[in-house]
């Protein structure tokens, strides 16, 4: 495995950056209304994830890292939430749902995979 140098080598960073990618793309046909409202949220918690990796992967200490990795899974689950009550209000299909759920279980996984080996 080759040595990280900046967090823009991490996988994790890289699927939150697409998580994020995804989730702008599919608030933009939200109503208008929810502008500061459900999009916002799930933009910013979104941006979160991805922010909070790279945060963590530049401080100095293991530590460190493992705090912003757990407020990157605490936006997560924030995320996954919003976009529930995005399907339950019709603003994303089931199946748009669902592959945006697949995208954020496989942001949660990866976290959690680079949590446990920071861990050991």
């Amino acid at each position: 495995m080759a040595a990280v140098k900046s967090y823009r080598d991490l996988e994790t960073w890289q699927k939150a950056m697409d998580l994020v990618q995804e989730i702008y793309l599919e608030t933009k046909s939200f109503p208008k209304e929810e502008i500061y409202g459900l999009s916002g949220q799930m933009r910013r918690a979104a941006v979160s994830i991805a922010s909070n990796i790279a945060e963590g992967q530049g401080r100095d200490s293991t530590k460190e890292f493992l705090h912003h990795l757990s407020i990157a899974y605490g936006s997560l689950c924030e995320l996954e939430t919003q976009m529930l009550i995005a399907c339950r209000l019709g603003y994303f299909s089931q199946q748009i749902y669902e592959r945006l759920f697949d995208s954020s279980s496989r942001v949660g996984r990866l976290i959690n995979g680079l949590s446990n080996s920071l861990r050991r």
